[in-house]
């Protein structure tokens, strides 16, 4: 009898996708090509701590990280080649390209590691990505534009990492929003890097040329420096898209107590990374159900709600959210088809 109990709970569990394999022993890498800014320094904080609890747990053996010394394919492809040659499990990856690491992935894939892309996802097969519709966030800006300026206008884009696909994503989907609503115009572009400081600079840079501007379509990490930008050239305050960062939502909080301005702001959680880690947990442990594409939302802010989020974010960070395994399998659940 008892060993009919064992055999039907065995049989509920894999039929419902848990997972029976020990992963105390193994390995994950996170290898990260830029830590610029203060998301992807909210990213790598959010990592360590969910990270931390789970080698310190043995759920897992060792979870460690390494950024490269610049932004450049090459140097991160190195790195994975490396961490192949190291004898990690398991990869999550924050990539400098969709595409151009796609050899060093496969690599790691043909040596039986897992890989799992999030935020800069590649599109080699064999990986696993945690994604944003980065695209509909970006028409979602221009939607959002729409609201606040009704009358249109020339709009400046502010671009983020070039080369990654969240800012090309972003880009097409702001000019799919511009095309449904040709009220705007898009009258200049510069690359802010999601870094304020950056964006700031590349503003003030481009505003002498440009005719006036009633909008700023972004990224993220980028607001707040364009809005220095304007206020020291003198030039008339436009509404400013906003990316979750928390010198952004004080600002955008002490202009709204000034005169009631209105603007909306989204990004990406720099806590997925810690979602991307359950996930190569997950398969690790033997889960044959999970997809390899998991969508999940981005995290946005309206008038209404972000003065309540903005004591919870630390100064100089970003609004987050580490996720747990329970959180892990739940998006697991909702992403089965």
């Amino acid at each position: 009898m008892k060993k009919l109990l064992v055999l039907g709970a065995l049989t509920v569990m894999l039929a419902s996708g848990t997972a029976l394999a020990d992963t105390s022993g193994k390995k994950i890498a996170f290898s990260n090509n830029y830590a610029g800014n203060s998301w992807r320094q909210a990213m790598l904080d959010s990592y360590g701590i969910v990270t931390k609890k789970a080698v310190a747990d043995k759920i897992v053996g060792a979870a460690d990280i390494f950024t490269t010394a610049d932004k450049e394919v090459p140097t991160q492809a190195a790195q994975v080649q490396n961490l192949i040659l190291q004898g990690y499990d398991a990869i999550v990856i924050n990539a400098a390209s969709p595409d151009a690491l796609n050899g060093a992935i496969k690599q790691a894939c043909d040596a039986g590691i897992v890989v799992v892309s999030f935020d800069g996802i590649v599109t080699e097969p064999c990986a696993y990505r945690v994604v944003v519709d980065f695209k509909d966030m970006g028409k979602q800006e221009i939607e959002q534009m729409a609201k606040f300026q009704p009358k249109g206008g020339n709009l400046l884009e502010i671009r983020g990492l070039a080369g990654t696909s969240i800012d090309d994503a972003i880009h097409a989907g702001i000019l799919e929003g511009v095309a449904a609503h040709p009220e705007f115009k898009i009258v200049g572009s510069v690359t802010g890097d999601w870094d304020q400081t950056t964006a700031q600079k590349a503003v003030a840079t481009i505003l002498p040329s440009l005719p006036d501007v009633v909008g700023i379509v972004d990224q993220g990490g980028d607001g707040y420096g364009a809005a220095q930008a304007f206020a020291a050239a003198k030039k008339p305050r436009p509404t400013i898209i906003m990316g979750n960062r928390q010198d952004e939502l004080k600002w955008w909080k002490e202009q709204k107590d000034k005169d009631g301005y209105k603007t909306w702001s989204a990004s990406i959680a720099p806590g997925v990374s810690s979602l991307a880690f359950w996930v190569a947990q997950q398969v690790l442990d033997g889960r044959k159900d999970i997809p390899h594409d998991l969508l999940v939302p981005y995290l946005a802010f309206t008038q209404d709600d972000f003065e309540a989020a903005l004591p919870k974010i630390k100064e100089g960070g970003v609004a987050t959210h580490e996720y747990s395994q329970a959180d892990a399998m739940a998006a697991i659940k909702a992403n089965i088809k």
